[in-house]
């Protein structure tokens, strides 16, 4: 007959903290998913992590405070894939609005390939997530490349030939291909992109003998990346809609 498995040594954190604050559970739980306690001065935001001993803070900013709901912009540097619902959680670090807890709950809903950089999109929201997944093929993607040289006339041709490669279905992508600047060191190209499938974007320029040295998406529908810079991030400010 085996012996009965010993408690865990310690309470829950949230436990803890309810009892620091003279809150309910639930309140104690919102605090530690904000950030706002520490154990042994170290963020601490699983509400069932277990203490005993160890020093436990709670940041007074936190009381009262609500957590609410965000859409984050990422710049995505090349490298990193993405995935349909991949979380933020290793991506960033929480600060300022941007609280463990949401870091914790953002997924991506604009997946982009490895070979890709730029606009990504995670929310938290399910209208902003069924938007963005519902309306895929009717919103407008905005990407750059640059291309090393002069890239000739019938290379850019044979890329708008061979546009129905990036459908996703039958429906025939819409694409807008224009030159953005021309040297003999540089081509940079805009591309205006619906009805597409992203992950196809770098085997669609290889098919035409094009190697971009940088791919980026710089616009989702109606918002920008703006001035974000590679691995950082911004909000969704409250009069963007995609």
């Amino acid at each position: 007959m085996s012996e009965p498995k010993q408690k865990s040594e310690g309470e829950r954190l949230a436990k803890r903290v309810a009892t620091l604050q003279a809150c309910s559970r639930a309140e104690a739980e919102r605090l530690i998913e904000g950030g706002w306690v520490r154990v042994d001065g170290v963020i601490a935001d699983d509400p069932a992590r277990r203490v005993s001993d160890e020093a436990v803070e709670v940041d007074a900013k936190g009381l009262g405070e609500t957590l609410t709901p965000l859409t984050l912009l990422w710049h995505k540097p090349a490298g990193v894939a993405l995935a349909e619902g991949q979380p933020l959680a290793g991506l960033v670090q929480p600060e300022g609005l941007l609280r463990p807890w949401h870091v914790k709950h953002l997924r991506c809903a604009s997946p982009m390939p490895a070979a890709c950089s730029g606009l990504a999109v995670f929310a938290q929201s399910p209208g902003v997530q069924r938007k963005l997944h519902e309306d895929a093929l009717l919103l407008e993607h905005e990407w750059m490349l640059d291309l090393a040289g002069a890239v000739p006339a019938a290379k850019l041709e044979a890329l708008e030939q061979e546009v129905d490669r990036l459908a996703p279905g039958p429906r025939t992508p819409y694409l807008k291909l224009s030159v953005s600047s021309r040297s003999d060191e540089r081509t940079r190209l805009r591309l205006a992109l619906k009805a597409y499938a992203p992950e196809r974007l770098p085997s669609w320029l290889a098919q035409a003998c094009l190697k971009p040295q940088a791919l980026q998406r710089m616009r989702l529908g109606r918002v920008a990346l703006g001035q974000v810079q590679a691995g950082e991030w911004r909000l969704l400010g409250l009069h963007e809609r995609f």
